[in-house]
């Protein structure tokens, strides 16, 4: 029975591949986006639905003389569901790209999927390195997870941070966060004194943040899934630890920009490094804020940039095949792109099919409007992901 099932998944995803093209040649592109609208990750669903809404709403629904279809489905923050949707979407819907995925497990579920249909998957969150590795149909506008933390690595070390306690959320992006950082954290002579890892699932971060606090470090290196850091930040508060003299210091997940207006004085003072930011200074990106909470009624953060330039990156790629949406010629046309978003000048490393861009070090301040924000005060240019580099050498 089980051999009988996989004989139909593919002949469903060939007859798919076929669709894909038919659908193309009648003018329409279908493009099914899969993210957690509900559950754990709902916070990052929204956010990158909004953004590639609010691109669909600023650049029209036709581009290269195809008609854009998008076709929302919600993973409820569960992979297995992940899985059943994409397939779905390939056999049944006949999209020709499928983008979103909120976490890594859900964008590694699809690939085999996307590899199988030759269906372009777009990767709108989802930040452990491996990624891009698992298809080659696969092409990122997120971030990678180690992007940020060697740079907050560099930065805690010329600041004279010694000692440090690293609490990841037990999955594969907080593992590759706390082994990048603590790599670069060692070399440049710094020494982490202790590595949590916290559940990913309704986590609670109390016993792991006392453990921290008896380890009596400079500093506690975090990272969780955008969408905890305000759960993490209040316990951090109810513990005492932002009135001990230990600073905060991670990638930028946990001051994300969606929570961040909540977290409250607790917040204040956090260190970060990130691709993205809500006050982030250009032109550009106000104007994108600007529209974004209007037609939304909150505030952008970084999952959002990721929708919003993954959208950019499929109506390119599409101008560049003359509206062929086969995955070989768009994957061939997304490599190597450039363009100007909001966090700033980004590029699709033409080799990996993974994201360069800059990275900010900010710090968490409340400001005129009385809105606590990541104040961007260094810039790190052209960032590419440095797993996939050392991989290289």
């Amino acid at each position: 029975m089980p051999g009988r099932y996989l004989v139909g998944i593919a002949v469903s995803l060939a007859l798919a591949v076929v669709g894909a093209g038919s659908a193309g040649a009648q003018g329409v592109v279908k493009i099914g986006i899969v993210v957690a609208m509900t559950g754990e990750q709902a916070s990052t669903g929204k956010q990158v639905k909004a953004g590639v809404e609010l691109y669909v709403h600023q650049h029209g629904e036709t581009v290269a003389g195809k008609k854009i279809q998008l076709v929302f489905r919600d993973s409820g923050s569960v992979p297995a569901m992940t899985k059943r949707l994409t397939q779905e979407l390939i056999a049944n819907d006949k999209v020709n790209i499928i983008g979103g995925f909120e976490i890594t497990p859900a964008a590694l579920v699809a690939a085999p999927l996307a590899t199988r249909a030759k269906v372009v998957e777009v990767v709108m969150a989802a930040g452990t390195s491996i990624i891009t590795e698992r298809s080659p149909y696969i092409v990122r506008t997120s971030d990678t997870v180690p992007q940020s933390c060697i740079i907050i690595a560099d930065w805690a070390a010329k600041k004279g941070i010694k000692k440090v306690v690293t609490m990841v959320s037990d999955y594969a992006p907080g593992v590759d966060a706390e082994k990048s950082f603590a790599a670069r954290f060692h070399a440049a002579g710094g020494k982490v004194v202790e590595a949590l890892r916290v559940p990913l699932a309704s986590p609670d971060f109390s016993p792991f943040l006392q453990r921290a606090a008896d380890a009596k470090p400079d500093a506690i290196f975090v990272f969780v899934p955008s969408g905890q850091g305000g759960a993490f930040m209040k316990q951090f508060a109810e513990r005492g630890l932002d009135k001990a003299g230990i600073k905060l210091i991670g990638p930028g997940d946990v001051t994300d920009d969606d929570l961040l207006p909540a977290m409250g004085d607790a917040a204040i003072g956090t260190v970060t490094a990130h691709h993205y930011s809500a006050d982030h200074d250009s032109a550009m990106n106000r104007a994108y804020v600007a529209a974004f909470e209007k037609a939304n009624h909150f505030r952008p953060n970084f999952m959002s940039v990721g929708g919003y330039d993954g959208m950019h990156l499929i109506y390119a790629a599409l101008r560049k095949t003359d509206g062929r949406a086969d995955g070989d010629s768009l994957i061939r046309a997304m490599k190597g792109m450039k363009w100007e978003s909001p966090r700033g000048p980004i590029e699709i490393d033409p080799e990996t099919r993974d994201i360069i861009q800059n990275e900010y070090i900010r710090k968490v301040e409340r400001k005129k409007d009385g809105q606590l924000y990541n104040v961007e005060f260094a810039t790190f240019a052209a960032v590419k992901d440095p797993v996939k580099a050392a991989e290289k050498k």
